[in-house]
């Protein structure tokens, strides 16, 4: 059986930047289950792991504009402190869920000086390449359950 749309893959992973450094990695964890051609995960991912079968070990590196876009600049701007009604202290590096251009996301705040806050609404691996060592664990066809709400079902999953 081979990786395929419609189907309940699960790969062990290790995600490294461009100098080497482990950004994430599903060793000593669950694998990460996911369903293949559902949008799941980053794009040049699950374009590397089309036609996969189980037990194949590769590695794949991915541009940005694969993986999580690129940096874009109209993303950072500076907003008043007024804006983060209840938040008594406001530091570099907290994130916040919020409306954005995009729709809902996150921000994380990048700079505080006084009543200026700035703050960043692009994914936090926006602009960087990306490596992924993967094995190949497990293949199977999505349940129809699965394929209706577009996502794996497992541990924890409420639906």
């Amino acid at each position: 059986m081979q990786v395929a749309d419609n189907m309940a893959v699960s790969i062990h992973y290790t995600l490294t930047n461009d100098e080497g450094e482990v950004i994430d990695s599903s060793e000593d964890n669950e694998p990460l289950v996911y369903l293949h051609g559902g949008g799941n995960i980053i794009s040049g991912l699950e374009k590397a792991l089309h036609g996969k079968a189980v037990g194949e070990k590769f590695n794949v590196r991915i541009d940005a504009e694969d993986a999580y876009g690129e940096f874009m600049d109209d993303r950072v701007q500076v907003i008043s402190r007024d804006m983060f009604e209840g938040v008594d202290d406001i530091e570099v590096g907290m994130q916040f869920h919020a409306d954005v251009s995009s729709g809902p996301g996150v921000i994380t705040v990048v700079n505080v000086d006084g009543d200026d806050i700035t703050i960043d609404g692009n994914h936090p691996l926006a602009g960087v390449p990306l490596t992924f060592a993967v094995e190949v664990i497990e293949i199977r066809p999505a349940s129809r359950e699965e394929l209706a709400h577009g996502h794996i079902h497992g541990a924890g999953c409420d639906h």
